[in-house]
């Protein structure tokens, strides 16, 4: 398999972030609209993740918070979020890049998305140079048929086997439709 040097994975999870930041920007500026809420999920470890002591002991490598009824102070940057919560009645600002958000989820629409966590991608940077690795795309979104957990995303579906190739021509106009599968190497 030819070696990917434009690196469209790491364009994908990044035009992905993107999505969450706009979403999260738009909720610090309006609120949560109708019933939406957010299930995001980070790695408490990665680098810029702040997070008190008592936090960061009960959730050693990944940590979910939700955004629904309580949270306050949501301020939304380029490169990451603070938000204000309560975990066990205890006040507490969280800081969250969105380089350590492994999972987005929200619960009302039945959609989100999970990301490759940092140490995959470090490991798929070193094997670049050593071999061409087939890899899945790294975030996946869903469709109301997924399942609610967004650590339990499905694996996107393989494509459907079409019949032989064909071209069929529209006597109306004269144009010729043809079939994708005809450029298909065999």
């Amino acid at each position: 398999m030819a070696t990917d040097h434009i690196r469209y994975d790491i364009l994908a999870q990044a035009a992905l972030r993107g999505v969450v930041r706009t979403v999260l920007a738009d909720v610090a500026k309006k609120g949560l609209p109708g019933e939406h809420h957010f299930k995001i999920t980070f790695a408490t470890a990665a680098p810029g993740v702040r997070l008190s002591e008592r936090m960061r002991t009960q959730y050693p490598e990944t940590m979910t918070i939700v955004l629904q009824h309580q949270f306050w102070d949501l301020a939304v940057g380029d490169d990451g979020f603070v938000v204000g919560l309560s975990f066990g009645g205890v006040s507490e600002r969280v800081t969250v890049p969105f380089d350590a958000v492994t999972a987005f989820f929200d619960p009302a629409v039945q959609f989100g998305f999970q990301f490759e966590t940092l140490e995959r991608q470090a490991a798929d940077d070193q094997n670049v140079g050593d071999k061409a690795v087939e890899k899945t795309p790294p975030a996946t979104a869903r469709t109301p048929a997924a399942p609610s957990k967004p650590d339990a995303l499905p694996a996107p579906p393989a494509p459907a086997e079409s019949p032989a190739p064909s071209t069929t021509a529209d006597n109306s106009g004269g144009a010729e439709v043809v079939r994708l599968d005809r450029f298909r190497k065999k």
